[in-house]
């Protein structure tokens, strides 16, 4: 399997391109917040200065929870490092490959962004407009072939879940599976059922798997949970809403479908790793 961040930085990447869409993505995905974790180094040359422009990118800081992750330019060349922090002290340093830095600032940015909106999506979707590959982002099922995409989830994720949060998947996997062929002439029914194999249930694996795993296991958020707490409620919370959708779908219950079509659309919808703040439908 590629491993996440391969896809950019290859022999024809742009240094200064990907670096200002990293810059970009940390702004866009922590808005206010962005400055606090962010810090570059501009070569302003004096053509810029008479055309107010920013200059050229030459390094990127971006500090997450637990690390400070620094790439530099210089020409055609890439530098990263990843400092270990601890109570703001730095206790190790590492120098990484272009690859093994993206996939580092993929987990720390997410955390982040959990931290800050309960939005480890978000960054998913903002690496991936840049070619970057974050955790998770081999969780895909494709329309074309949903039974097969959902059968993939469970050795895709094996290993990489926590025990409970496994086991809530396999449920939901076996749920949408059973209901989809039975509701080929049910066009509701079957829409709401692809929607959730392919973006909800994928959207909220990736986003969990894009954080640091050890951060997801034992930071606490503001609510008090932790990440990994957090995965397993939303598990639930879709298990709960497939389990009455394939209810609704199976017995042709038009009103029930819809309701749960609304709520999993203004659930899942929103964000792919924020806590219900409501109970599921029913």
């Amino acid at each position: 399997m590629t491993p996440p961040g391969a896809d950019a930085g290859g022999p024809g990447a742009d240094p200064q391109a990907l670096l200002e869409g990293l810059v970009g993505t940390v702004r866009q995905v922590l808005g206010a917040a962005a400055p606090e974790a962010l810090q570059e180094q501009r070569h302003r040359s004096l053509a810029d200065r008479l055309a107010g422009r920013p200059g050229r990118l030459q390094e990127v800081r971006f500090t997450g929870p637990d690390t400070v992750l620094t790439v530099t330019a210089a020409g055609e060349r890439w530098q990263g490092e990843a400092a270990r922090v601890v109570r703001g002290v730095v206790i190790s340093r590492q120098a990484l490959p272009l690859g093994e830095w993206l996939t580092a600032f993929a987990g720390q940015l997410a955390a982040r962004a959990t931290e800050v909106a309960g939005d480890a999506a978000a960054v998913g979707r903002a690496l991936a407009a840049l070619g970057i590959r974050s955790g998770g982002s081999d969780l895909v099922v494709e329309e074309t072939d949903v039974d097969g995409g959902l059968a993939g989830l469970l050795p895709r994720t094996a290993g990489r879940l926590p025990a409970a949060a496994a086991a809530v998947l396999q449920g939901i996997v076996g749920l949408l599976r059973e209901a989809l062929p039975r509701v080929a002439d049910q066009p509701e029914a079957d829409l709401l059922l692809r929607r959730t194999a392919t973006a909800y249930l994928p959207d909220t694996l990736r986003a969990y798997l894009t954080l640091p795993a050890e951060w997801a296991r034992t930071h606490v958020l503001a609510d008090g949970t932790t990440p990994e707490q957090a995965l397993l409620a939303q598990l639930q919370v879709l298990h709960e809403a497939a389990a009455q959708l394939h209810e609704a779908a199976l017995s042709r219950d038009a009103t029930a479908l819809r309701v749960n079509g609304l709520f999993l659309d203004d659930r899942f919808g929103r964000s792919a790793l924020e806590l219900p703040d409501r109970p599921g439908p029913g």
